[in-house]
């Protein structure tokens, strides 16, 4: 777990942390105290989810239907569960271990662990992912109260910009470590498929662009695999 804690102790938790001071400057506007956006933090792990949350209830939006819009954010973690768990998984861990541990998973946590676990030993991948993530929530955490602490001297702009930190470092995690054909076809079709969905649907743009998107890219990859 130090290995991984230590790993997260540097870029990663340092661009997620900007995202969450964004985020808890954001907070304070809506009128949310630190122990609060701390909580979420810890609790929900998503920014997505997180946002989501505060504008809807801010909009006096009913709990149901937050709850059920929070955890529609969160649907885009499922394939990313399939993926990672044939790499954690050991003999060693049951799902009293695997369950909670998924509770980790992130953009950040999962792009790092899909190109760092692989090559550990077995026993020692569930352990470094583990401390990579806690170390990633306890910083973001922190930062979310600090951004609410320091929210009156960021423009909206800034606010922003730190939000959207993320995303934009997890893009370069993924292009730095595209090595088969199909990494490439699913992150040039996801690049073409993200503004035209946006375009045609807001709303729903991010889970038609991944949907359409990542189908395309099966389908392209398939087709050149069947020529080969």
């Amino acid at each position: 777990m130090l290995d991984g804690a230590r790993d997260a102790l540097g870029v990663p938790a340092a661009v997620v942390g900007a995202g969450f001071i964004g985020y808890g400057s954001l907070g304070a506007e809506y009128g949310y105290s630190i122990p609060q956006l701390m909580v979420a933090t810890a609790v929900i792990w998503a920014l997505p989810g997180q946002l989501i949350l505060m504008e809807l209830h801010a909009v006096g939006a009913p709990v149901m239907a937050i709850v059920a819009a929070v955890m529609l954010s969160s649907a885009r973690f499922l394939p990313m569960t399939m993926s990672l768990t044939p790499v954690l998984r050991d003999s060693r861990y049951g799902g009293g271990v695997m369950y909670p541990a998924a509770q980790l998973l992130s953009m950040t946590t999962w792009a790092w662990a899909m190109q760092r676990c692989p090559p550990m030993a077995r026993a020692l991948r569930l352990p470094y992912y583990a401390g990579f993530g806690l170390a990633c929530i306890l910083v973001s955490a922190l930062c979310a109260g600090l951004g609410h602490a320091l929210a009156g001297g960021f423009p909206p702009s800034a606010r922003l910009g730190f939000v959207f930190l993320t995303p934009v470092y997890y893009l370069v995690i993924l292009v730095g470590d595209v090595r088969t054909r199909l990494a490439a076809v699913a992150l040039a079709c996801g690049a073409v498929a993200g503004p035209l969905a946006h375009l045609l649907t807001p709303q729903w743009g991010v889970l038609a662009a991944g949907f359409g998107g990542g189908t395309v890219a099966y389908v392209i990859d398939r087709g050149y695999g069947r020529r080969g």
